[in-house]
């Protein structure tokens, strides 16, 4: 096939669903709309999953960094419940149980990070009726919740968009694990057949950019919805570089295979060599070898190898051609910046998705289920600027200036702010919705698979700088409570309520502890001194992440506010506290205390220090606590009882009111709920106070109640 063979003029579908905006002028139009474009998600979603031909198909896992595809089918529903709770839309869940099982698991904290804990998975037809409820609820929420235009991002219908969007995510991630199923056990589906034109690869060759300014990053008034990341101000001026005219494709990257670029430490990074070891990998995932002649995997077939297809591989397989093609070339070659692949995307041409009527790439479904030949789609001198596969970058996500999390979903973007994820840009051939805009912003880590390739550029512009301390306020506080100095003479909270808890335990085992709302792990790690098996749970994924760093690397930098702009640079090294050694029996879960899954039981001693008052089942969650302790073990409470309608409905307060007449307190209600199964250990109720440090000058100095219950 020519390089030049250019058909995208030929090519005019529509996306396979129009992206939704927030605005518009007929509230009536919109509620329509947004319905339709509901179910229309929700219903393809479903319909992706119509490829497992067998029932084994739904629990086996695709690899072993993933849950079994069972997990993503209900994942998604859940979702709109969570966010739906958050947003004050529901105040019941649709099937608690459930919603355990589906609740998180979809982003490990490293290659051979697994969840070994077994899963008691529903059925197929449990799943399919779930999401049949809550795709009545959604569809109920969109017909009768009042609405107003444009929507904004305190609109409760930003959680009904949040939850569209999330479907899309996982539309495009859960067809990576079809993708990645043996053979036998997925089908052809009609609507998702594949895209193929193939023939020979045109040469690929670097072509000049000019340099410029680019400037990204939503406003708040933006009629496009957008993930928190994409939010704030970025600006930067670019020196000319150049970039390869095409996406790399499978022939291009045939030369570095067949040259043993998968034996040679000196073409990887440390870590992707680390990688690649670990997963003893010599090609390209979803390159087959067969009878000495190389097939390519698609979703539900194989089928020849398509050389004029663009490579699909991680981050750390693209950089190791970049440098493997620098020495063949004599040419420094490293993938692009998000900032240089913004400049191709501004100098394309290409308009915002929302402005499209015929597609003008690979995406969307606009053509079909898998890449297509890497020269079908000209934008401007290039090809591929957007759509086909995505594109990795070299630069691990940040955030912008002015950035700020979303309260629906706190935990989405500020995870990734690790130095871990890069981030790709683009699109695939099956990105919907947001993942098709000009400012979407998505990151995953560097050994993730993804429908993704690259392409390369040689540049002198400089990378920019991304932040290796902690910045997020809340978590940079935590870290000084936590780990940092004590104030006013009052001692280390966390380290104090595992003393006393330790010391209530004299005479009783102590196998198993559950620090529930561990926050970033100091009483976790204390813990682990005298107990065999410590288990740390909050409903942050922020905290859990850098507790889970500290597990595992033993240090975690932060900074800390000082006055205004000016802030210190601190670190928390495990060594210094003398914890270093007992990390090992320390396991982190991001998990809602209401709602936990079975596995969390058979606990000598249960924490839960100032949770209960931040709790939106505070009574669910003392009456099922009991069950996850073992007959002789302790609950250990701690809280301020600072009852607040923002954490918990009015409703929910166990105390802090006046009931019949009488003053009704939190310890009255603590002996009401627990006393039937618990009794009070005599040296209890008792006072334990706290000081969170906010900056140099501005403190809040607390006073927690512990009370300790025996089970009986």
């Amino acid at each position: 096939m020519p390089p030049d063979h250019d058909t995208s003029h030929r090519l005019a579908n529509p996306l396979r669903i129009p992206l939704l905006r927030l605005d518009g002028g007929d509230v009536k139009q919109k509620r329509a709309e947004v319905l339709r474009i509901f179910h229309e998600t929700f219903s393809l979603y479903e319909r992706l999953f119509e490829h497992l031909a067998k029932p084994a198909a739904w629990y086996e896992k695709a690899i072993t960094l993933r849950h079994p595809l069972i997990f993503y089918f209900g994942h998604t529903a859940t979702f709109y419940v969570n966010k739906f709770q958050v947003a004050g839309l529901i105040t019941e869940r649709v099937n608690p149980a459930l919603e355990a099982i589906f609740a998180v698991g979809v982003d490990e904290m490293s290659w051979d990070d697994l969840d070994t804990h077994d899963v008691a998975w529903p059925t197929e037809s449990e799943v399919r009726a779930y999401r049949a409820r809550v795709r009545a609820l959604v569809d109920e929420q969109i017909r009768t919740l009042p609405l107003a235009l444009p929507i904004t991002m305190e609109s409760p219908w930003w959680a009904i968009f949040m939850g569209i969007e999330h479907e899309n995510i996982h539309l495009e991630t859960s067809s990576v694990l079809i993708r990645q199923l043996p053979l036998a056990r997925v089908r052809p589906v009609a609507e998702f057949a594949p895209f193929s034109s193939p023939g020979q690869a045109p040469a690929n060759a670097l072509l000049p950019v000019a340099g410029g300014e680019v400037t990204a990053g939503k406003d708040r008034g933006s009629p496009l919805y957008g993930w928190d990341n994409e939010y704030g101000r970025h600006h930067v001026v670019l020196h000319d570089f150049a970039a390869s005219r095409h996406l790399v494709s499978n022939e291009e990257f045939l030369a570095f295979v067949e040259a043993g670029g998968y034996d040679e430490p000196r073409w990887w990074s440390p870590e992707g060599w680390r990688w690649r070891q670990f997963a003893n990998v010599r090609h390209p995932p979803f390159w087959v070898e067969e009878g000495g002649a190389w097939r390519l995997r698609l979703l539900a077939e194989e089928c020849p190898m398509p050389w004029n297809g663009p490579v699909e591989v991680n981050c750390h397989e693209a950089q190791a051609f970049c440098a493997f093609k620098s020495a063949q070339t004599g040419r420094t070659l490293r993938l692009p910046s998000e900032d240089e692949w913004r400049r191709l995307r501004d100098l394309s041409g290409v308009a915002d998705s929302d402005q499209w009527g015929r597609v003008p790439a690979n995406i969307g479904l606009a053509y079909g289920a898998s890449p297509c030949a890497v020269d079908t789609f000209r934008h401007g001198d290039f090809y591929d600027v957007i759509g086909n596969v995505w594109q990795w970058t070299v630069t691990p996500i940040y955030p912008y200036e002015g950035f700020a999390v979303h309260p629906y979903y706190d935990d989405f973007s500020v995870p990734t702010f690790d130095q871990q994820h890069n981030l790709m840009k683009g699109g695939s051939f099956i990105s919907l919705g947001n993942e098709t805009q000009v400012e979407a912003r998505y990151a995953f880590r560097r050994h993730f698979f993804q429908h993704a390739g690259f392409r390369y550029v040689e540049s002198s512009n400089l990378l920019p700088e991304v932040p290796p301390y902690e910045t997020d306020t809340a978590v940079s506080q935590y870290l000084e409570f936590h780990y940092g100095a004590e104030y006013f003479g009052v001692a280390n909270f966390p380290a104090a309520v595992a003393r006393l808890a330790v010391a209530a335990m004299q005479g009783r085992p102590m196998r198993r502890a559950l620090d529930l709302g561990c926050a970033v792990g100091r009483t976790s790690f204390e813990l682990a001194r005298v107990f065999h098996a410590v288990t740390g749970v909050d409903f942050s994924a922020r905290f859990i992440q850098v507790a889970t760093d500290l597990r595992v690397r033993g240090r975690h930098a932060y900074t800390l506010a000082v006055e205004g702009e000016i802030v210190s640079h601190e670190t928390v090294d495990l060594r210094d506290l003398g914890l270093s050694g007992h990390a090992g029996a320390v396991e982190f879960f991001q998990a809602d205390a209401c709602n936990l899954k079975p596995h969390f039981k058979g606990y000598d001693l249960v924490i839960a220090a100032n949770l209960i008052d931040r709790l939106y089942r505070p009574r669910r969650f003392l009456e099922d606590i009991g069950a996850r302790i073992e007959k002789g073990g302790l609950l250990v409470l701690t809280s301020p009882y600072t009852w607040l309608v923002e954490h918990t409905a009015r409703e929910e307060w166990l105390g802090g009111f006046k009931k019949n007449g009488e003053t009704r307190t939190t310890l009255d209600a603590l002996r009401d709920i627990l006393e039937g199964e618990f009794h009070l250990l005599a040296d209890s109720p008792f006072d334990l106070p706290f000081v969170i440090r906010e900056t140099a000058r501005k403190f809040q100095h607390s006073m927690a109640q512990v009370t300790m219950w025996e089970r009986r």
